[in-house]
This record gives C-alpha cells, structure tokens and sequence, in this order.
C-alpha cells in the first residue's frame, strides 16, 4: 500500500502548475473549494443544486474538529494506476495553540474516468506537541432534495443480522451506518460504496484501498429536513499519536456525478478498483448451468434419497447436483460422519461417482474457516482462533462456532489439504463456500499471530479465498467456486476469487432483483445464481429469476417428501404442479440463455420507476422484465428500441404473441401487469 501511495504521490507528479483557480473539472463534474476548504459540487446534469457547501475533509481530535483555511493551490499533471489525469493540490492550515496543524487535499480528475475525482488528504502536526487523533472524514456532502420527487434512493454496501435490503428509500427520517467492519458477532464486511440518488442526478462516494478497511460511510437524513449528508468516516479504536512533524494519510476515496439509478456509478467503482488489483472475475461456462441442491433433505440425509433424486434431476435437464451441509463430524473436522456415510470416504466417492455417471458434475458445501469447540482440529491447533482483546474465541452463531484465523500457517495448510481432497480425492468439480461469516473476521487479538497490528486479519481475508480458488482450479482448471456469504452485502474484496455469485438466501423475489441487479454492476461477467426457487415469494417465482438472467436453481425432493420434516415445516416434494412450472422454467432459460445476457443500464430506474424493469440484450434482441409489487399497471412502456424499426413482441414465460410494435418517442404497450411481465423484442427484417 505505501508503495501504491508513493507511485502516485511521486513518481506520478509529471510537472507542478503555479497557482490556480482550484476548480476541478472532470465531464460532468465541476468542483470548487472555497476559503475555508468548503467543496461545492455542479453537474451538467440538472441544473438544481446537487451538494452544498461542506468541508470535504477533517481531522478528529479528541472532542474537536478543527476549521481549516486555504493557503494555497496548485496544479500537476499526474500518470499513476489510475492513468493520465491532472491533480489539484490544496493547502490549507488551522491555527491550534501556539502552531498549526497542515492540511494537503489532493483532488485528481483523470482522462479514463470522467465525472468522477480521486481524493486523499494528509494532515501534518505542526504545534510544537504531540497531538491524539480519534478519527478522520473525508467525502462530506450535503446532498439536497430534489423535485417532483422530495426524497431519495440510496445503495447500502453493509452487512448486518437483518439482512435488509442493499437498495432503500430515504424519506423522512434515515439514519445508516454502513460500517465496513463487523456489526455483529459474524456479520460484517460488504461494499464500500454509498450511492444516493434523485429523480435527476446522483452522487457516489467510496474508497478505493486495494484490500478491507474497518471505515464508516454513514448517510443520515433528520425528520423534517430536505437534505442528506454522506461521508466516509475512519473512527480509531483508541486515539492514534501524532507526534510533532509527523503526517496522517487517510485512504483513497473518490467522488463521482451520475443520472439514473446506482447501476453505472458501481460499474464505474468496480473499473476503479482493477486499477488496484481488484479485479472481478469471467465465469466458466459451467458456472451458468442450472443445479440441484440436495438442501431439500437437509442435514440428516441419506446417500439413497440423494441418488435415488439423480434420475429425476438428470431428466429435467439439470447440470450440477450439490451435497450440502451434514456430510461432516462438525465444522472444523471434515471427516465424513459415520450416520450418513458408514464406509467413510468409499460412500462420498460412490455418491460422486453415481452424479457423474447421470451426467452431472458434482458441486460440495463447505464452510472453510470456521471450527467447533471440541473439534480435533483445534486440540492440534489450539492457537489457530481469533481472540478478541479479552482472549476469548469470536463466534459464529449459525453452526456454534468459532473464528479461525485466515492468516494463520495451520488453518491455512488445512484448508489447503481439504480443497486437494474434495476436488482431487473425492472428484468434486465445485465447492460452494457458505456463510455470512466468510464476508469479514474481527480484527485477532491472539499472541500468537500478530498482536501489534490486530487489523492484519482483516486485511488479508480475501488472500485465504484466492488460496481456496487457486488450489482447487491447479487441480481442475475448470472448477466452479461459489461465494455465498448468506445476506450479506458482498465484499468486493472476496469477489475476485470466486466464479459464481449468488442471492444468497434471500427474504423476498425483490432481494434476488436487487442483488442480481447490484452483482451484475459490480461483476458484469461473473455468473449469478439465484439460489433455490423455493426461496423467492411463493416458492415459485421464476420471472424474477428468469427476468434479470440467473441461473436456476431448486433444492427440490423426489419421489418423496423429505421424512424428517417436523410437524407443520413446509415440504420441497416435487409434485406434478411444481414439475410444470420448472419445466417452463428449464426451457426458457435453456431457449433465450439470459444469463448469459448484457444488462442494458440507463433506461430505468430501479427506485423511482414503476414498475420495476429490468432489461437485458442477446444478440439483437432486447429483454424486458416488469415486476408490479404495490398496485398493477395497464400499460408498460418499452424504452430503448429503435425508433422507426418494428419488433415482434412475445409474452416469453407464458409463451403469448403480443403483436408488432413500431418505436416511436414513446413506446407503450398496452398489457396490463399484476405480478410480472416478461418481454420479448426483436426486430422485424
């Protein structure tokens, strides 16, 4: 990281400009910092007011914030990671005691990234003593209302128990944190981005550090007020010395102007990030074949009612089959448990061998980094924990327990061996990597790691997935690595080691949307999945997945009901009805290969259009996907086709002629919608 800050700092600084007015242009955006380092923003975009002034950055001490007051500013030209770009350096003091304390903010624009700017700020203690620091804030905006509409919608990177949305409404009162540390006993992590947006232009800010950072970005709108305020705020555990001559980095943050919803702004954070190394995946192939889940059995399956379900999963035209949870002792020792497999790995390699021999490729559930009291495991390798500042195991809640440490020589080896075994012994061509926890570990106070710098955890998580992805794929170059950290809001960070993305147990239809609409911004060649149809509104609801191209998914039971349900638990039996539907399902997914689509961002609104649409591109053929949740429409209109040119237009999932339509300015099409839509458009030669 120091060496990234001095490549752009130094050896990127190409020529200094004198004196200049401070304003920075970059397409859309132009900024202005005043006397008192106050950042005023205007875009081309609207002509309301899109941030009032603030101070853009601050130094916490203590209780105090102090005001700073432009000295200076200049102008160089710069060539670093992010490209060719021209950087407007302010200089800026405030008077504290008998001294002062130093503040340069370096706002960059660069040619590859317009409307958007780069920013850091350092602060130099120059008071003569030393000084505590409790913190510091960077990217401060107030953003104000616009009109007809007098509210917002905002995109929330964090990760809590409440799995709540990633795409929300700010109304009258809002108030979010979005910490990108833990905000639970095994939630955390997620997507440090904070989109907020009105009917006529949006602001994004982020930061752009090459791995996790524990830092804040806060959105807060006050009951009665018509405005918001945005941030990305670092708070320290404990006040961090600054002594006398010495300087305080804040991360790289950037800033960026937009139209329309969250889509291309988090399509332009992810180019950003491939500047520092995070770079999203391209799916295998494989990775966008529909797969079965033998979760419909549960924990206490049996190897006989796996296989015996092979023939109906084969017939379908599924092409994965997924051992979930409960083949193993416990988390932690992935021996396989005597009850389910009484030859031991002779039964796992049967039961492969038997997936295999129906055509499909064999997908495994693990949930790596993670051990229960007593495991053997742990009686070999008692220091492998997390410890928190009091020495005590961190828990995960789901399956009782704890936290190993992903930098950890021994959890590393292990997890090492374990993937040579599930892909190399067992013929695993897949492993589908499984739990909220898997987004961000706390930072590890055990002495026997790194205790002088507790935070290292934190920032080398991702290395134990790129370890996962790269042991399994020396083995099987093709293998399929699904990250399914369950409601979290993805980190970005583990995203580039992994080939498979997923809704991720998700609580409505509308969740699976979003969080298609948000991975695919993020990872627009990456395959997602849309998890077991059983969990979308109703159990059935394959417009939503078809609509936004995800892969199919079920965990489905055949020819029988799972026995073990208890009294009253619904069942995944695969009755006559549920067949059809899936039927249709197959085909159309097989027939149109959506997934394999391009999403077509900018011609909706995920927030303020009603209703809700989705529309994707597949050769010359565009597809629509409307989705009513409050009250139904008697029309929908279809943005985005040639004006002048005729399109054949299919109602796809019910398979209904809805005639030719000619675009024109405005194209309307007059079905009614209750529930969803499903729309195909292609041109008429």
């Amino acid at each position: 990281m120091k060496r990234f800050i001095a490549l752009w700092i130094g050896a990127g600084l190409l020529a200094a400009g004198c004196a200049s007015d401070g304003v920075v242009r970059s397409g859309d955006l132009t900024v202005t910092v005043d006397g008192g380092m106050c950042l005023s923003v205007e875009t081309a975009l609207t002509d309301q007011p899109l941030a009032d002034p603030l101070p853009f950055s601050s130094i916490q001490l203590g209780e105090k914030t102090p005001a700073f007051t432009l000295v200076r500013t200049e102008r160089k030209t710069v060539k670093d990671a992010f490209g060719k770009g021209e950087a407007t350096v302010y200089y800026g003091e405030s008077a504290l005691g008998e001294g002062k304390v130093l503040e340069t903010l370096i706002l960059t624009a660069y040619e590859r990234f317009p409307s958007t700017v780069v920013a850091r700020a350092t602060y130099t203690n120059a008071t003569g003593a030393p000084l505590k620091v409790s913190g510091w804030e960077m990217d401060r905006f107030c953003v104000p209302a616009g009109e007809p509409d007098p509210f917002f919608w905002t995109f929330q990177g964090q990760s809590t128990g409440d799995r709540a949305d990633w795409i929300l409404p700010v109304r009258e009162a809002f108030s979010q944190k979005n910490y990108m540390g833990m905000n639970g006993d095994d939630y955390g992590g997620g997507t440090p981005v904070t989109c907020i947006w009105r009917r006529d232009a949006g602001l994004a800010i982020g930061h752009l550090e090459p791995v996790p950072q524990r830092v804040s970005l806060p959105v807060d709108k006050k009951e009665g007020e018509s405005f918001a305020t945005v941030s990305i705020a670092k708070e320290f555990d404990a006040p961090v010395e600054l002594g006398d001559g010495a300087t305080l980095e804040t991360y790289t943050t950037f800033f960026h102007v937009f139209s329309g919803d969250c889509f291309l702004p988090l399509r332009q954070y992810a180019s950003l990030l491939e500047c520092v190394g995070v770079v999203m995946p391209e799916s295998e192939p494989d990775a966008f074949e529909p797969a079965w889940c033998a979760w419909g059995y549960e924990r206490r399956f049996t190897i006989d009612e796996i296989v015996g379900t092979l023939p109906k999963v084969q017939e379908l035209g599924f092409k994965w089959a997924t051992l979930d949870d409960g083949y193993q002792i416990a988390e932690g020792d992935w021996d396989l448990n005597a009850e389910r497999f009484p030859r031991g790995d002779a039964d796992m390699k049967y039961m492969v061998d038997e997936i295999h021999r129906h055509g499909l490729k064999a997908d495994l559930w693990w949930a790596p980094m993670a051990a229960d009291p007593g495991t053997k495991f742990l009686k070999e390798h008692p220091d492998a924990l997390i410890l928190s500042k009091e020495g005590k195991p961190r828990d995960i809640s789901w399956w009782d327990s704890w936290y190993l440490s992903p930098v950890d020589s021994a959890v590393r080896a292990e997890t090492k061996r374990l993937v040579e075994k599930f892909i190399g012994e067992y013929g695993y061509e897949g492993l589908k990597l499984d739990g909220q926890y898997l987004n961000a570990v706390p930072p590890d106070y055990n002495p026997a790691h790194h205790p002088d710098d507790p935070e290292k955890d934190v920032r080398e998580l991702p290395g134990l997935f790129k370890l996962i992805y790269e042991t399994a794929r020396s083995i099987h170059p093709h293998a399929v690595l699904q990250y399914c950290p369950c409601g979290d809001c993805f980190s970005v960070y583990n995203l580039p080691y992994t080939n498979k993305t997923v809704s991720s147990d998700p609580l409505s239809s509308w969740q699976i949307r979003l969080k298609g609409y948000v991975l695919r911004a993020l990872a627009p060649k990456t395959a997602y999945y849309g998890d077991h149809i059983e969990l979308s509104d109703g159990g059935n609801d394959y417009p939503t997945q078809l609509g936004i191209g995800a892969v199919l998914g079920t965990k489905f039971t055949w020819p029988k009901e799972n026995p073990r349900l208890a009294k009253g638990e619904p069942g995944y039996l695969l009755t006559p009805e549920r067949e059809a539907l899936l039927r249709n399902a197959l085909a159309i997914f097989y027939e149109k290969d959506l997934a394999h689509g391009e999403y077509v961002p900018g011609l909706y609104d995920i927030g303020f259009d009603y209703p809700e649409t989705h529309v994707i591109r597949r050769g010359d053929a565009l597809y629509y996907a409307f989705y009513t949740h409050a009250e139904p429409v008697s029309e929908v209109e279809l943005r985005g086709l040639e004006a002048g040119k005729s399109y054949q237009l299919t109602d796809y999932y019910n398979h209904v002629d809805l005639g030719v339509v000619t675009a024109a300015e405005k194209t309307l099409l007059p079905v009614p919608v209750e529930g969803a839509l499903l729309v195909e458009a292609i041109p008429v030669r």
